[in-house]
C-alpha cells in the first residue's frame, strides 16, 4: 500500500511487533460449521503454497538490494517469477510496459483461456512492487502470492467457466497507483464495460491485523464478505485503505470495485482487538514500510483466510456449477439466390440460443466475388434475433455462382452458406429497394416526425432494437414518415410488405377516431384505425407492380383526435423486385 501524508509521520517504534503464532484469534472467530458456500465446491488453498511464494520473492529482494521496489532488479526478477509461474501453468501472459511510471517498468496481466464470453471478466489484482526501505512481504508480497496461488489452483482443477477471469500483478502502486492507472486509462469504453468486477488484494498477511474489506455493502464485496462472516469474522469497511490501492483505478475508471486488507500503519481500536485478538493501540502492520518487512512479518492465519476467500470469490463470480456453455447457431434463409449486375437481393439470417444463455452475435461474411457486397440490418443481434443480409451487385460485378460464407461471431464461431448467382445485365434487375428497412441504421433515408424512429422500450420492435412508431401521444397528433423509392423496370413481380403493430386505449367497437394512412405517391394503398387493434406485429403486403421503372415516396401518415391513444408500430418495411 502506497504511503500518504496523513500517514507517514506515525512513529512506528510503538508498533509492538507480533509474528504469525502470536496473531491468534479469540474462540468466536472460529469457522462456522457447513458454510452455505460449500456447494460451489471452491478450492482450499495451501497456505504452504502460499508462503513458498513469499520465500522465492524475499530470496529475490535479498539478491536484489535488499527490495523490490517498481523499475528495480528486484521488481523485474520477481515479474520473471510470477509470468514463468504463470506460463507453465498454461495462461496467455502479457507484460504491459508502463511508460508513465516514475520508475518505468511491466505490469504482468493473465488471462485463464477459455470458451467464457469475452465480454463477461472477472479481474482480480495487485501490486508486485515495494519500497526501497525493505523486501516488502506483507506489503505487497502477501497479496501478489495469494492472487499468484490461486492462480495456478484454478488452471490445476480447469473447471467450466461462465465468466474469464484476468489476473494482473502491478508496478509502480507506491509511487501513487501508477500501474494500475495505466492499464485502466489503456482500455477504451466497450473494454472498461467487459469488466464485471475488480478485486484488489494489498496487504492481506498484517501481524497485528484486522480483517477489512473495501466497499464492504457494496454488491461486488458479497462474495468476499461472505467467506469471512462464514468464519464469524465480522468484517469492516478498509478506511485506512480508501484511495491507497490499486482498486482506486478501477473504480475512477467507472469499474466496480472490492478486495481484501488486514491494515497498515493505522491503530487498532480496543474493539477490534477484543474481536479479533492482537495488540490494542498498536499498528496493524508494526513493519510497514520498513526493513523488517520479512517473512517473519506476516500473519499465515490471514494469510490463509484470505486466500481461501479469494478462491470462493472466483468460484462464485466465474466458476460454473453444471450450467451449460453459452453457444448459438446461425442460419440463412433461403439457402441460394440470384442478383443481376446492378440490382440486389435479400436474405434473412436467423440465430438461436443452442445452449446456456442469450448473447450478441456479430455478423459478418466472406467469399463474396469482385464487385459483390454483402451488408446486415443489423450488423449484430442478441442469439434468438434475426437480421437482413442484402447482398449487392455493381454492374461490373464477376458473374457465375459464388459460395458466401456468413459467420456470427460471439463466445464461439457459427456460420452458415449462402450461395449467390451473379447474372450479366438484361431484364430484371431485382432486389430490395427500401433502405434501412429495419431502421437499425439511424434515420436516413427516411424523413418525416422528429422521434418516431426511436428504440424505446415501451413498444417492442419485432426484429433488434429499433422501429418506426407512430402515434402513441392521446392527444390531436399528426406524424409522418417517407422515403424516396425507385422501383427497378421488368420484373415479374413487385411486393411492397411491411409488419404492423397497433395497439389502442380506446374502447370502442365502432368509430375509427385514430388512424394510419400508407401511401405510395399519390395513391392511397391503406388506411389503419383504433378498430385494428391486434396482439403482436402483423404482415401487410400489397402488389406494387403498377410502379415499376419510377421513383416515388412510400409515406405512412398518423392522425390521432383529442384523447386515448392509439399507437401504430412498424418494422421491417421491404420492396422487393424479382
Amino acid at each position: 500500500m502506497r504511503r500518504t501524508t496523513l500517514t507517514a509521520g506515525i512513529a512506528l517504534a510503538a508498533a509492538v511487533a507480533l509474528t504469525a503464532s502470536t496473531a491468534t484469534l479469540p474462540a468466536a472467530a472460529a469457522p462456522a460449521p457447513a458454510p452455505a458456500f460449500a456447494a460451489l465446491a471452491a478450492p482450499d488453498i495451501s497456505v504452504t503454497n502460499v508462503q513458498a511464494h513469499l520465500t522465492q520473492l524475499q530470496s529475490i529482494a535479498s539478491s536484489n538490494g535488499g527490495h523490490r521496489r517498481a523499475g528495480s532488479a528486484g521488481y523485474t526478477a520477481s515479474v520473471s517469477y510470477v509470468k514463468g509461474k504463470l506460463q507453465a501453468a498454461g495462461y496467455t501472459v502479457t507484460e504491459q510496459t508502463c511508460t508513465s511510471c516514475t520508475y518505468p517498468g511491466n505490469n504482468v496481466i493473465a488471462e485463464w483461456p477459455g470458451t467464457a464470453p469475452a465480454d463477461q471478466v472477472v479481474m482480480f489484482g495487485s501490486h508486485l512492487d515495494g519500497v526501497s526501505a525493505g523486501p516488502g512481504m506483507n506489503d505487497n508480497g502477501s497479496g501478489s502470492s495469494v492472487l499468484l496461488e490461486n492462480a495456478l489452483v484454478l488452471a490445476q482443477q480447469n473447471p467450466t467457466m461462465t465468466k474469464r477471469v484476468r489476473f494482473a500483478w502491478w508496478n509502480g502502486e507506491e509511487q501513487g497507483l501508477q500501474g494500475s492507472k495505466f492499464y485502466v486509462n489503456s482500455l477504451s469504453a466497450t473494454q472498461k464495460s467487459y469488466i464485471k468486477g475488480y478485486y484488489n488484494f494489498d496487504m492481506v498477511a498484517s501481524t497485528n491485523g484486522g480483517y477489512f474489506i473495501n466497499r464492504v455493502t457494496s454488491t461486488t464485496a458479497a462474495p468476499l464478505k461472505a467467506y469471512w462472516d462464514s468464519l464469524g469474522l465480522a468484517p469492516e469497511e478498509n478506511v485506512e485503505g480508501q484511495g491507497r490501492s490499486d482498486d482506486y483505478s478501477f473504480q475512477q475508471g467507472g469499474i466496480p470495485t472490492s478486495g481484501y486488507a488486514m491494515g497498515a500503519s493505522a491503530r487498532k481500536t480496543s474493539a477490534q482487538a477484543a474481536k479479533w485478538g492482537g495488540t490494542a493501540s498498536a499498528s496493524y502492520d508494526p513493519c510497514y514500510h520498513s526493513s523488517c518487512d520479512t517473512t517473519s512479518n506476516i500473519n499465515a492465519t490471514g494469510l490463509n483466510r484470505s486466500a481461501d476467500g479469494i478462491a470462493y470469490a472466483i468460484w462464485d463470480q466465474a466458476v460454473g456449477s453444471g450450467t451449460p456453455t453459452n453457444d448459438f447457431s446461425v442460419a440463412v434463409s433461403p439457402t441460394s439466390g440470384s442478383v443481376a449486375r446492378g440490382a440486389s437481393t435479400t436474405a434473412t439470417v436467423s440465430t438461436a440460443t443452442t445452449s446456456g444463455s442469450a448473447q450478441t452475435v456479430a455478423l459478418s461474411a466472406s467469399g463474396a466475388p469482385s464487385g459483390v457486397t454483402v451488408s446486415f440490418s443489423p450488423s449484430s443481434v442478441t442469439s434468438g434475433g434475426s437480421s437482413t443480409m442484402t447482398v449487392a451487385a455493381s454492374s461490373t460485378a464477376a458473374t457465375g455462382t459464388y459460395a458466401i460464407t456468413v459467420t456470427g461471431t460471439g463466445s464461439a464461431t457459427r456460420t452458415a452458406t449462402y450461395n449467390i448467382t451473379v447474372t450479366g445485365t438484361g431484364g430484371c434487375a431485382g432486389g430490395q429497394v427500401v433502405g434501412n428497412s429495419s431502421f437499425e441504421s439511424g434515420t436516413s433515408p427516411w424523413t418525416g416526425s422528429t422521434g418516431v424512429i426511436t428504440n424505446s422500450t415501451s413498444q417492442a420492435a419485432r426484429t433488434g432494437s429499433y422501429k418506426a412508431w407512430l402515434g402513441g401521444n392521446g392527444s390531436s397528433f399528426t406524424e409522418s414518415l417517407s422515403q424516396s423509392l425507385t422501383v427497378p423496370a421488368g420484373c415479374a413481380t413487385y411486393t411492397l410488405s411491411f409488419w404492423l403493430h397497433i395497439d389502442t386505449a380506446e374502447t370502442t367497437t365502432s368509430t375509427a377516431y385514430d388512424k394510419l394512412t400508407v401511401q405510395v405517391g399519390s395513391t392511397t394503398l391503406a388506411t389503419y384505425s383504433n378498430l385494428n387493434k391486434a396482439t403482436g406485429y402483423v404482415q401487410r403486403t400489397f402488389n406494387a407492380a403498377a410502379y415499376a421503372g419510377q421513383t416515388v415516396t412510400l409515406k405512412f401518415t398518423s392522425v390521432e383526435d383529442a384523447s386515448l391513444q392509439t399507437s401504430f408500430v412498424i418494422d421491417d418495411v421491404t420492396l422487393t423486385a424479382s
